[in-house]
């Protein structure tokens, strides 16, 4: 089977079910594993590069309020690439190419390839793709297989942190304006022993302000701008510190988002593990190979 992946999180899925071999073409942001990053790429983002995180913001809302995609989609490439599944999107408009787009095209294109839209919201949905992409792919058993040792190491964490006082904890996805966590993240604290005290579990990241979080003195702010690494997002939280500081948090950490909770794949469960580190670090190892700093607030 050919298989063209339109969304990072799903071809991270393709390639932990060990169908990395049938993956044909991704989008232009898919860069794990390494190999993922050299297949051709289906998609470009009409937001210029080098801008600031309040620019990044404007220019979002700028192209949604015009009705316009903040992705293109390069069909030639996906004709060229002649899949037999294509895998989309349509849970969040800034994320992906339009999944109505990539329907119409697929209607017209030669032996009419599958479509399979992946939208899940929370992680037990994240969880259920790992079947649901498989068994598109004609390998369930493997996906059965990816579901129960994600679900493992889930119930380790969440097994370490039993009967541990809760830690508070604030999560920033942007900063500029200030975004709190939304989807799965405010779950994944909760399985590591946190309190998410702004965000809702399966809802949206909401869109707040400096003084409403200002009187929450929470333990940790997680600071997690939605596609940034880690060493970019610690950099933000330099930029912000005052307006972090003014939180009043005991501790505070830049985490690599695009890894490990922006991308709702296999590599969530890393960030839950990682979660679990950084609000009991006596009881939950870090995950190998996840990067995370802790950002001075003296």
């Amino acid at each position: 089977m050919r298989i063209a992946s339109l969304v990072p999180s799903s071809t991270e899925m393709l390639f932990a079910l060990g169908l990395g071999d049938q993956v044909v073409a991704v989008t232009h942001e898919c860069d794990h594993p390494a190999e993922a990053a050299r297949l051709p790429h289906l998609s470009d983002t009409v937001i210029p590069p080098g801008l600031s995180p309040a620019e990044i913001d404007a220019e979002v809302k700028r192209v949604v309020g015009l009705d316009r995609p903040l992705y293109s989609l390069k069909e030639d490439v996906l004709r060229a690439a002649e899949p037999d599944l294509i895998i989309a999107q349509d849970v969040c408009a800034v994320c992906a190419v339009s999944y109505d787009d990539v329907v119409s095209i697929a209607a017209r294109m030669p032996g009419r390839p599958t479509v399979l839209k992946q939208d899940p919201t929370d992680l037990a949905a994240v969880l259920d793709n790992a079947e649901e992409v498989a068994a598109a792919a004609g390998v369930p058993e493997s996906g059965l297989e990816l579901k129960r040792s994600l679900r493992d190491r889930i119930d380790r964490v969440t097994s370490a942190v039993s009967g541990t006082g809760r830690r508070s904890v604030v999560a920033l996805e942007w900063l500029d304006p200030p975004f709190t966590g939304g989807h799965w993240v405010p779950e994944m604290i909760e399985l590591a022993g946190g309190t998410d005290l702004v965000g809702r579990a399966g809802e949206k990241s909401a869109e707040t302000t400096w003084e409403e979080l200002g009187e929450l003195n929470p333990d940790v702010v997680v600071v997690m701008p939605c596609g940034y690494y880690v060493d970019e997002a610690r950099e933000q939280a330099l930029a912000y510190l005052e307006r972090i500081r003014s939180l009043g948090p005991r501790q505070v950490f830049a985490v690599d988002a695009a890894a490990s909770y922006s991308r709702p794949g296999p590599r969530l469960v890393e960030g839950v593990e990682l979660l679990g580190h950084l609000l009991y670090p006596e009881l939950v190892d870090a995950p190998e190979g996840l990067s995370f700093e802790a950002v001075p607030i003296d």
